[in-house]
């Protein structure tokens, strides 16, 4: 047979059969597999290659069965969506409102989102997948992973809770901590509610207690660009399961609004901000907190895809033409940015720093070169809806704002209208006293410096000059006259006059400040009538000079 083998044109299959015998059930045909082997869409890169082929190589695509085609980030999947229900599996469903794709499980306490904090107000037009719920079915208890499930322990494992927990020092088992702090004489009891696992208000000493050992801590959880994410709140459980105080730090697009994270958080998580600095919260989860009666959340088991929400930048926007808005474009090519944001930073102070911009120029540019075009562009989003202003483009990374038609100053005009008598000729020619007609002045500044410009004019620590053009010598004439009416106002106390309630005789006394114990006084002062208010000399000096 080898020498048969080397020999050429001589095939040693030529004559076997080309279909086995029926009645040999040893030689048949293997069965097919259960499970048909799928069939992927071709990949982009082969796409483009087969569109660069000429048309004589190219071969007809069979089109692949329908089970089979997958909905992906980069299909074009577009479907417009209006309020209500736009998906249902009995008692589970997606819904369309207020807070954007929203999803209903039956017995949640709210309904639960991808995102709680950074949604935007802005409701969506369409959304770029089928919608499905991104928690595992109700009737798989857990994901299929190829293999069958391991058969159930035969050991008893304890399950500690907050208020049982294992005994210090115990093997093998992690520390749990205990409910508190309480006071004197309390102890912990079970909460149904928030108020009533948060308990009695912490003191000034207990947060400090609780605080100081997290300052330096890494063990924290951390906020992004995606803000406060529905799998964030069993992670915050499980930060409280072995401390009292969970540590969150954010970073990015959440801390241009972090009163917005903090109300989210406290209302999600049911805890209490003790203390928040810059980006950095501690979140103590109450003293009655127990980490088995804890409300249990499903994870979603993917992130769904964004929905489409209307443009932020427009051709012509509100309150201007097409025209105008290039025209401001261009004006803010050559317009210096008001600060540069480092990825990844704290935008703490930015909404207000706009504010300031807006003050002085009606265009306000942002450089934020570096970072990711999504970051920069929820920024313009939030800036759009807290400053408010109106965005005109996002060109070369950076955020052009225009402050529209609409804008109002933070400095209001104030009208100051003060009413005060010629006291500087009356106090040196003669006693006589002209009133002068009140005059309105319109001053453009902060409403806190009007009130204290305000205040001081009416303790005669200041005045206003009616006459404008008068030379050095009189108003240096007046305002030695003013100085000397200020320091008889200022130095111009009314005595202290306090009813004694240990005496009988209904007489009243005078209370003394002894600031001195070595100072004596005489006992005859003690027997003196009070002297009526404003009966002074200094104040009838006054009332001459500068009274009403």
């Amino acid at each position: 047979m080898a020498i048969l083998a080397t020999l050429p044109g001589v095939n040693l299959f030529s004559n076997l059969p080309s279909n086995s015998p029926s009645n040999d059930s040893n030689n048949s045909n293997p069965p097919p597999p259960p499970i048909p082997i799928p069939k992927y869409p071709p990949t982009l890169k082969s796409q483009k290659n087969l569109k660069n082929r000429p048309e004589s190589t190219k071969t007809p695509i069979q089109p692949s069965n329908p089970a089979f085609k997958t909905v992906h980030r980069r299909t074009k999947y577009y479907k417009p969506v209006s309020d209500g229900v736009i998906s249902s599996d009995g008692d589970r469903s997606v819904l369309i409102g207020e807070s954007g794709v929203s999803y209903l499980l039956p017995g949640a306490p709210f309904e639960f989102q991808y995102s709680y904090s950074e949604t935007p107000k802005a409701k969506p037009l369409a959304i770029r997948e089928p919608a499905f719920l991104p928690f595992a079915p109700p009737t798989m208890p857990r994901p299929w992973t190829g293999k069958a499930p391991l058969k159930k322990s035969k050991k008893n494992i304890p399950l500690f809770d907050s208020f049982n927990p294992p005994p210090p020092g115990m093997k093998g088992v992690k520390h749990v901590e205990m409910p508190g702090p309480f006071p004197l004489g309390k102890f912990p009891q079970e909460g149904k509610n928030r108020e009533e696992i948060l308990g009695e208000p912490l003191k000034r000493d207990e947060i400090r207690m609780l605080v100081k050992p997290y300052l330096s801590d890494n063990r924290q959880v951390n906020i992004g660009r995606d803000g406060l994410t529905h799998n964030m709140l069993e992670l915050i459980h499980s930060h409280w399961k072995r401390q009292r105080v969970c540590k969150v730090r954010c970073r990015g697009v959440p801390t241009i609004d972090m009163n917005n994270v903090c109300r989210h958080l406290e209302e999600k998580t049911g805890g209490k901000i003790i203390h928040r600095v810059g980006g950095v919260i501690y979140l103590f989860r109450g003293r009655n907190y127990n980490y088995r009666t804890r409300p249990q959340y499903p994870v979603m088991l993917w992130k769904p895809a964004a929905p489409v929400y209307p443009k932020l930048i427009q051709e012509a926007p509100e309150g201007l033409t097409k025209s105008q808005a290039d025209e401001l474009r261009l004006k803010g090519k050559h317009l210096m940015p008001i600060c540069r944001l480092a990825k990844n930073g704290v935008y703490i102070t930015l909404v207000r720093d706009v504010k300031y911009a807006f003050e002085g120029s009606p265009l306000v540019k942002i450089d934020c070169k570096g970072m990711h075009a999504s970051d920069y562009k929820k920024i313009g989003a939030k800036l759009k809806e807290l400053v408010p202003c109106v965005l005109l483009s996002f060109d070369d990374e950076q955020i052009l704002m225009w402050r529209g038609q609409n804008w109002k100053s933070m400095y209001p005009e104030l009208k100051a209208t003060v009413s005060y008598n010629k006291i500087f000729a009356n106090a040196v020619n003669s006693s006589a006293e002209d009133s002068v007609e009140p005059n309105t002045r319109t001053a453009r500044s902060s409403p806190k410096m009007m009130s204290l410009w305000n205040r001081a004019i009416e303790l005669s620590k200041a005045v206003i000059l009616e006459e404008l053009d008068i030379s050095p010598d009189e108003l240096l004439k007046k305002v030695e006259d003013f100085e000397g009416i200020s320091q008889a106002t200022e130095h111009s106390y009314p005595a202290l006059v306090l009813r004694s309630e240990s005496v009988d005789d209904g007489k009243d006394e005078i209370f003394y400040d002894d600031d001195d114990d070595d100072e004596t006084y005489d006992e005859s002062f003690e027997e003196v009538e009070s002297v009526p208010q404003g009966s002074l000399p200094v104040d009838l000096v006054v009332k001459h000079l500068g009274g009403e």
